[in-house]
């Protein structure tokens, strides 16, 4: 196969609606481009300068086709590895190259993974209120749109605080209390049960707001309402604690939108104490180290549900979807529903339909991007409240 070389790196920070997003463009000789997504929504500038200064000079020249060993020699050159903002930086330029190859191939990005495992991935969505019957009408309309599995939380993480018993003079911050938490979401997964019946499957993001006692009292507690997985029940730090919990309950436990090393889910894996890894895939790198990290699971039979977020592009949407409908462990595509702007700046964005994403069949990753539209949005900086969490009494948790 005749070399196609980079001449060119590009990236970009818009903001259409609610996040920051970074999107990476690679040209070569060919006149075939390729997208990929970046985005690290915390540390925008810092990814863009990562491609910017470092990758790009590093790439120039170099033949597109050998995305196995470019991300090698991305990975390696800086030496000290396996962070975030390196990581999305990689999985930007990783994520356009396989982008470049699948419509060199004149194939969507699935065909080149090895072609469907299925006809379809299940798809959930969030539904999210401060009031049961509020909730109640969200679940309503997304049974009415086709789910089957639906993420259930009252108030944002941690629940809505109600009568915080708190000292004087607090620090600034997010309060929550995880002993009202527990009680009001246990008692939530009663009612809907008791209301809805087997109209659909539950899931819950505990997003790491209990200490594993507390985690273990939860799990163990839940299990008579059936949840298809519960997330993040304990901080990434405290993962060792979920062999404990593992061994104590049937609830199906997912961890890993955090993860940037190998070593943070290898054990996870191997020991099977976990049923979901949940790895968000610029996070680690890209498409290159997703499908090494995938065939693992599988041998030990872990399931996959990459992290879909909103703060994700709709070029890392659809490399989602391409790597659910080709890997055979896939299970789930977590989907919330992209606003009007988002979709104007990437045209082609992969839309669910009854509960399902459906395999993409344009060439390559097949979600364009509008350079001139997104510049009617440009990044600016944005803080977040909610990464400062705090119990009662003022200590800083994991958000």
């Amino acid at each position: 196969m005749s070399p196609t070389i980079i001449t060119g790196i590009k990236t970009f920070i818009t903001k259409p609606d609610k996040h920051n997003l970074v999107v990476v463009r690679v040209d070569t000789d060919k006149g075939v481009s390729g997208l990929g997504c970046a985005t690290f929504q915390f540390r925008p500038t810092t990814v863009q300068d990562a491609v910017d200064g470092y990758l790009r000079p590093l790439l120039l020249g170099r033949d597109a086709n050998q995305i196995g060993d470019l991300w090698e020699v991305m990975h390696t050159n800086s030496y000290w590895r396996n962070g975030p903002v390196l990581n999305n930086a990689i999985a930007g330029i990783d994520m356009a190259l396989w982008d470049i190859k699948a419509k060199l191939a004149h194939m969507p990005l699935y065909q080149l993974l090895g072609g469907a495992t299925r006809t379809a991935i299940p798809s959930y969505t969030h539904a999210v209120a401060d009031d049961f019957d509020t909730l109640c009408s969200q679940i309503d309309r997304y049974l009415d749109e086709g789910y089957r599995y639906i993420r259930v939380q009252l108030g944002f993480y941690g629940g809505t605080g109600q009568d915080l018993h708190m000292p004087q003079h607090p620090l600034p911050g997010s309060y929550f209390d995880p002993v009202q938490y527990m009680r009001t979401t246990l008692d939530l997964f009663e009612r809907l049960s008791r209301r809805y019946g087997d109209a659909f499957e539950m899931l819950h993001d505990v997003h790491e707001r209990l200490n594993p006692a507390q985690a273990l009292q939860f799990c163990k507690e839940a299990e008579r309402c059936h949840l298809f997985f519960v997330e993040d029940v304990v901080s990434e730090e405290n993962s060792a604690w979920l062999r404990t919990i593992k061994q104590q309950t049937a609830t199906p436990l997912a961890i890993g939108e955090l993860f940037n090393n190998p070593k943070d889910w290898e054990e996870l894996v191997s020991e099977r104490t976990i049923d979901v890894l949940r790895v968000h895939v610029s996070q680690i790198g890209g498409i290159t180290p997703a499908v090494k990290l995938a065939h693992m699971a599988e041998a030990f039979g872990v399931r996959i549900a990459w992290h879909t977020p909103s703060d994700i592009s709709p070029i890392g949407l659809a490399v989602n979807t391409h790597l659910n409908i080709a890997l055979h462990n896939a299970c789930i595509q977590e989907n919330i529903e992209l606003p009007e702007n988002t979709r104007l700046v990437f045209p082609g964005a992969p839309r669910q339909q009854g509960g399902f994403f459906y395999p993409i069949e344009a060439d390559g990753i097949g979600v364009g991007f509008d350079e001139e539209d997104a510049k009617k949005f440009p990044g600016i900086f944005k803080e977040h409240p909610w990464t400062q969490s705090r119990t009662p009494d003022g200590t800083l948790v994991m958000p």
